[in-house]
């Protein structure tokens, strides 16, 4: 665990690189949550991660058959706290929030012909056992290589704008897509894209073709590691997400590849058909 005071020589700052952690999320007194609330919250996380589609009626309808006798109001405050949002087309939902800038969809009929050519990224609730974690990460579209990630216990810009700023190591993309969330409409974040020339592109509200490729990583993050660990505490599951992603990375064979890794297509290694985005 992280030390408020100079550790080991060490300070807070650090403590937080080391742990992929911002140093906000660190100071931050997160809301508590109830026992009750806690167990609803994760079990909302693995039928939202199995339909993605599902709003908060149909999850309530299934949080009923589980044995929960909870309402779909209740069930919409949940998932708004986690940061969740059905991927499908809602009345109104093309209307920006007020104040935020909203920069158009670029990607429609774009063929993805190399690395580095359209990023993204997004958040998703990562349960721990005695509480949870938000999981932001960084995904390159050509290869489905994650270039960063990181946690917070917020929902907060400034851990989107870390990750991002460390996945600019690796090069500048030329498209960077997101949706239309208050981290990415931020001030915060948008100066890091314009800052590096980078187009912005953004996900018109419900769109389920643009999340497709994070949907798909966030079931594989889930069902091939989180669920089957069942993390404590955030260290151990930064430890344990830093190793599936360079697993994800550079063993995981993935079909949709060709049964190559993201790494090899990432770093040119492979040779390969363009993928067509949908329209």
């Amino acid at each position: 665990m992280i030390e408020r005071e100079e550790c080991e020589g060490l300070s807070v700052r650090r403590q937080c690189e080391i742990l992929f952690m911002n140093r906000s999320s660190f100071y931050y007194e997160p809301v508590p949550v109830s026992v009750e609330d806690k167990v609803i919250m994760d079990l909302i996380d693995e039928i939202f991660t199995e339909c993605p589609f599902y709003g908060a009626r149909k999850i309530s309808r299934k949080l009923k058959e589980q044995g929960i006798p909870i309402g779909r109001k209740r069930t919409g405050s949940l998932m708004r706290f986690m940061g969740l949002e059905a991927v499908f087309p809602k009345r109104n939902h093309s209307k920006p929030q007020s104040g935020h800038p909203v920069y158009p969809y670029l990607l429609r009929g774009v063929t993805l012909a190399r690395s580095n050519q359209v990023w993204s990224i997004d958040i998703t609730y990562i349960r721990l056992k005695k509480g949870f974690v938000y999981l932001a990460a960084v995904i390159d579209w050509k290869s489905r290589y994650v270039l960063s990630f990181r946690l917070s216990n917020t929902l907060t810009p400034d851990f989107c704008v870390e990750a991002v700023k460390e996945a600019l190591e690796y090069g500048t993309p030329e498209v960077f897509n997101t949706d239309q969330g208050s981290q990415f409409t931020s001030d915060e974040f948008i100066s890091v894209l314009k800052k590096n020339n980078i187009q912005i592109s953004m996900d018109g509200r419900g769109r389920a073709i643009d999340n497709i490729f994070v949907e798909r990583l966030w079931r594989s993050v889930k069902y091939e590691n989180v669920y089957l660990k069942g993390y404590e505490t955030i260290p151990e599951a930064e430890k344990g997400l830093k190793e599936y992603f360079n697993f994800y990375n550079t063993e995981r064979h993935h079909q949709s590849l060709g049964y190559k890794t993201p790494w090899l297509v990432y770093s040119g290694l492979e040779v390969g058909q363009n993928q067509n985005l949908a329209a």
